[in-house]
């Protein structure tokens, strides 16, 4: 009877995960979210033709000297993209800025001058025509395909602003919050639980500081593995420490769907992650890319490719920067539009 109950129970298990990974595939056949007006895939296959050539192998390059850039340029596109739209504005400097805030803490500088370095490498092929935003895009999509995840295609066409926000970063997702407060940030933005679980597997690579998770190790969550805490804890002495710690603790640089076993694990390290696998919205899309990868990377390039067309910019609308951490100047607007009319 015991070996009855337990087979029974396992086949209704395994129909519910079938049942669940038949839903999620079926909104795969649903009509995708039409383009923002403005932007193509096929923008600038006419002024720009080797502009994403130029991206992938300098990025090629770039990680092979120094991985960790992968993550952090996926989390400026992120943090871009989350607060004004996808306009390039978290790559300005200011006094203070939008990278200064608190939710923009630990923004690589290696990863911000990678994007400037593409800039020049851009204009210098192409001329003026490509923004740091459209840039910041590409470099995003490079940072998931060169690591191991999925290629796919990006709408480009995005015009840069011409301003920041000090206020708008309050809106970004936390480290600290339970999954209703992540799925309310994302719903904000017209995202729903399926995409908050996929865009969550970014943190399927990159590292932590101390002060992103510390609240977990003091008091210690009695959630989180022991063998885990314990590591954390000799990592992180104090939540003002400067060390870091591996988002992922099986791939840390592979941007895979092992993310999802570290929560099913109880290995997760912010507590955003780690309460998708106790929270019943989000709990059984865990499980689901956590066992089906290519499934995961479906599901991730359908909500990141509609995350890079929120709130942008197009047209005449904003600029195209000469350098991505300024405004150009009332000289370099008539440059702009000089170059603009000349191209027709």
């Amino acid at each position: 009877m015991t070996r009855s109950c337990a087979y029974l129970l396992h086949c209704l298990l395994f129909v519910s995960f079938i049942l669940l990974t038949a839903q999620i595939h079926a909104s795969q056949t649903e009509a995708k979210s039409p383009l923002v007006k403005g932007l193509s895939y096929s923008f600038y296959s006419k002024t720009c033709p080797k502009l994403e050539t130029i991206v992938r192998n300098h990025l090629k390059k770039v990680f092979k000297n120094d991985n960790g850039q992968a993550p952090a340029l996926l989390r400026i596109f992120f943090h871009d993209c989350f607060v004004q739209g996808c306009d390039g504005s978290v790559l300005l400097d200011g006094s203070p800025g939008e990278r200064d805030q608190p939710a923009n803490g630990g923004i690589r500088s290696e990863a911000l001058e990678t994007i400037d370095d593409l800039r020049a490498l851009v204009h210098k092929d192409c001329g003026r025509i490509v923004s740091c935003a459209d840039i910041t895009v590409l470099a995003a999509r490079d940072a998931v395909s060169l690591t191991g995840g999925p290629d796919y295609a990006v709408p480009l066409g995005r015009r840069d602003g011409v301003s920041f926000s000090t206020t708008g970063t309050r809106d970004l997702p936390k480290p600290f919050n339970t999954t209703g407060a992540t799925l309310d940030a994302f719903a904000a933005k017209s995202f729903d639980a399926t995409d908050v679980v996929a865009l969550s597997g970014a943190h399927t690579y990159g590292r932590a500081h101390c002060s992103t998770f510390f609240n977990r190790l003091s008091p210690l969550d009695p959630i989180m593995d022991k063998t885990l805490a314990k590591q954390l804890q000799s990592t992180c002495p104090n939540a003002d420490s400067d060390n870091t710690a591996n988002l992922d603790i099986r791939t840390p640089t592979v941007f895979d769907n092992k993310y999802y076993l570290d929560l099913m694990n109880r290995q997760g390290v912010f507590t955003s992650d780690q309460d998708l696998f106790s929270d019943k919205r989000t709990k059984g899309l865990v499980n689901a890319f956590a066992v089906n990868q290519t499934l995961f990377f479906e599901k991730f390039v359908d909500a990141v490719v509609r995350l890079s067309q929120l709130d942008v910019l197009t047209g005449n609308q904003g600029e195209i920067r000469a350098k991505c951490n300024v405004v150009n100047s009332k000289k370099s607007v008539l440059q702009e539009v000089v170059q603009f009319v000349y191209q027709f």
